[in-house]
């Protein structure tokens, strides 16, 4: 079953939902730069996730852009009385048992939906450097959609979305550009830097790789 494509939402999502948009309100948050129009299925990368609160915030950002935010959970979440709640709120269960990784199976998800917009904090934990996960990337490659960044400024309480980037297969080079966009953004945050770092570091590995490499026989 698709979260709430085939049925009404029930009544603890929707006060849920109202409670998340209402603390986004209340605190003040607002979106600077719009969600790009006419996105049907993306990741959304976002960063920095340094609070319990920034899914909070993201989620009534997206809602109030109309995209509803999906977001991946072990499949073990959603069983008995979690299970219709989980599917509600956007949740896409990841079985581990299953032969097909959790790549896979977010793929397959992406190819059963005609909307889909999967929420991914790229840093995978609030104790990061700032340092990305690469299963963002490797999702939206393996999906075939597109990556929409997205920045939080708790500075400012502002949210952001930028332009959707189609992977080009060059990790290091498509994270730079997504670094250059982040810190165009929040130019001093040090977890910005540091990720501009780490795709510098890739580029220059695999320079390194090509130019060390044996020359092709003809």
């Amino acid at each position: 079953m698709k979260h709430n494509e085939t049925r009404d939402v029930g009544l603890l999502s929707r006060i849920v939902n109202r409670i998340i948009l209402f603390l986004y309100k209340w605190r003040g948050w607002r979106i600077v730069e719009r969600f790009p129009q006419g996105v049907k299925k993306c990741v959304i990368a976002g960063a920095p996730h340094t609070s319990n609160w920034d899914f909070v915030f993201f989620a009534g950002a997206t809602h109030e852009e109309k995209v509803q935010p999906n977001f991946m959970g072990k499949h073990t979440l959603f069983q008995d009385m979690m299970r219709n709640f989980m599917f509600d709120m956007g949740g896409i269960p990841i079985d581990r048992t299953r032969r097909a990784n959790a790549v896979e199976q977010v793929a397959e998800e992406f190819a059963a939906r005609d909307e889909l917009a999967l929420v991914i904090a790229t840093e995978g934990t609030r104790s990061s450097d700032g340092s990305w996960k690469s299963g963002f990337y490797n999702i939206a490659q393996a999906a075939g959609v597109p990556i929409v960044p997205a920045f939080a400024d708790n500075d400012t309480m502002t949210i952001g979305f930028g332009p959707p980037m189609i992977p080009s297969g060059n990790y290091g080079e498509d994270l730079l550009k997504l670094a250059q966009w982040f810190r165009s953004k929040i130019p001093d945050l040090d977890r910005y830097k540091v990720l501009e770092a780490q795709a510098l570091a890739l580029i220059a590995e695999q320079r390194a790789a090509i130019a060390g490499a044996p020359p092709v026989k003809p």
